[in-house]
């Protein structure tokens, strides 16, 4: 399978942007290095009607629209994983009990607690970005989470547990991580500097408490790299408000 067909195939079990197929564990590990570009076409996918100027001079609407985009053509992926780790973490910590947790379908108070913040928090920074008409900024974060994504599990690999999340998170070399970051930091740092700085400073604060569980936990899941992506988008949400902020 040539690169441009494992692309596709990784955009497919991503999203909804390419058809959905069963990936063969050869394409599970070389996933992660397509990451950023999926975030690059989900991004460009979600911002497009707030670009083509639907809604204009309504940044809050058109921010809830893009929120609700991304969540459907994710099909809620990201978000699930982020609702798993929280209702795990804040349930117990301990390893067994943690992971029975995580394995629950079920959605508990801590698990929508976060769905709710992280969705309310990405509607108002997305809000900004579109109320200075900068839709490259909503796209860029997009790309973002993704590279977050992508050198959270190169940090974290050693301790894959067995599964999906293993295969995928077998793929997080040092080279998909060098583009990850190549990826997330060059069009902030072409197009808004120090929203790029801002971005990993907020990245670092959020993302190595989830590092910490990992082993505190004794492991991590495709859950993990979820969360890390919801995370990612919140960090270049709040660079980029930080950027801006007189």
């Amino acid at each position: 399978m040539n690169a441009p067909a494992r692309f596709l195939t990784t955009l497919g079990f991503l999203s909804r942007l390419a058809p959905a197929r069963v990936l063969p564990e050869e394409a599970l590990r070389r996933a992660m290095f397509h990451l950023p570009l999926c975030g690059l076409a989900i991004g460009a996918a979600a911002a497009a009607p707030a670009a083509a100027g639907l809604l204009a001079g309504r940044p809050v609407i058109q921010a809830w629209m893009t929120v609700a985009l991304l969540a459907w053509l994710t099909r809620g992926l990201h978000l699930d994983g982020l609702s798993d780790v929280a209702d795990g973490a804040a349930a117990h910590v301990e390893p067994e009990r943690f992971w029975t947790i995580i394995k629950d379908s079920r959605c508990g108070a801590f698990g929508a607690a976060a769905l709710v913040l992280a969705l309310g928090g990405q509607a108002a920074l997305l809000a900004e970005m579109l109320r200075a008409g900068h839709w490259w900024a909503v796209i860029w974060s997009v790309v973002f989470g993704r590279a977050c994504a992508v050198i959270f599990g190169f940090t974290a690999r050693g301790q894959a547990r067995p599964g999906l999340g293993g295969l995928f998170l077998a793929g997080a070399d040092r080279p998909a991580a060098l583009w990850a970051l190549l990826a997330a930091l060059a069009p902030a740092l072409w197009l808004r500097p120090w929203a790029a700085a801002w971005a990993v400073a907020a990245a670092l604060v959020l993302l190595t408490p989830l590092r910490r569980l990992v082993s505190a936990v004794k492991g991590v899941n495709g859950d993990f790299l979820g969360a890390a992506i919801v995370l990612g988008e919140l960090a270049a949400g709040l660079g980029y408000a930080l950027a801006a902020a007189p």
